[in-house]
């Protein structure tokens, strides 16, 4: 009898040991796609359907332990927007308030690159619970890193703090949008910051669900600088912003030695 329980405890413990022996994965490698929200001077909600457009990136992650990693990604889309329909008064451009002016509203569709580097932390151990003791196939996790962001503005751009402000007082004193004269690409850094979920398919097969908004350091992103013609200063103020909400799908690779004093 107890040559029979002592069996089965050593039995136990090798299925334990072997459990803990599945392997880890050092690196992340896919693709997301999504949806992308301008948030600017002609915007102010988010998520708003004028302002959204598709968006996709490709992402390379790097597992350092399962509760954090770094996340390098390269995401394109575009920025649209439009000054029709706005409750905030622009005097260079034509809204609501003035619609019988006969002027068109001003619009813009920017198509825009972005690279970004975020740490990302798991809310909990991350993994298939072979893999790591007590690790969870699903997990909310938050990021924060740095990027940098390109968009052509193929209609230029302009800075409105040089543009003397005109004085309106009726819809025919009302002037179109200013001449875009300035460099048509925008280069700018920001700082991403990222709330979702991850969820372990399989042990290499990872979906994760997640939104991200980018503060800019331009107030360029929509082709116009300062529409108030006030200079604004400070790091992040009056600057154009725009947020990704995306589904990503993730393949794991390059399993972690397991002889190497258990990495």
């Amino acid at each position: 009898m107890i040559k029979s329980l002592i069996a089965i405890a050593m039995m136990f413990s090798c299925t334990t040991m072997m459990a803990q022996d599945d392997p880890e994965y050092r690196m992340e490698f896919g693709a997301g796609l999504g949806l992308m929200t301008y948030e600017g001077d002609f915007n102010g909600a988010i998520l708003s359907g004028e302002n959204t457009s598709p968006t996709g990136s490709v992402l390379l992650r790097r597992v350092m332990n399962p509760r954090s990693a770094l996340r390098f990604a390269l995401g394109f889309g575009s920025l649209k927007g439009s000054s029709k329909n706005l409750s905030t008064y622009y005097p260079d451009f034509n809204t609501s308030q003035y619609a019988e002016s006969a002027r068109e509203p001003y619009e813009f569709k920017n198509t825009l690159v972005d690279f970004n580097a975020l740490y990302e932390y798991n809310f909990f151990p991350y993994g298939t619970g072979r893999d790591y003791r007590g690790a969870k196939r699903l997990t909310p996790f938050i990021g924060i890193g740095l990027g940098f962001t390109y968009v052509n503005s193929k209609n230029g751009t302009i800075d409105l703090t040089a543009v003397p402000a005109k004085v309106v007082n009726s819809p025919s004193d009302l002037f179109g949008s200013p001449e875009m004269t300035g460099s048509k690409g925008v280069i700018t850094a920001n700082l991403p910051i990222a709330f979702g979920i991850k969820y372990k398919v399989a042990d290499r097969v990872n979906l994760g669900l997640e939104w991200m908004i980018h503060f800019t350091l331009s107030d360029k992103l929509d082709g116009v600088k300062d529409p108030y013609h006030i200079s604004s200063t400070g790091i992040f103020k009056n600057t154009d912003c725009y947020s990704n909400l995306q589904v990503s799908l993730t393949y794991s690779f390059w399993e972690k030695c397991k002889t190497c004093f258990k990495e």
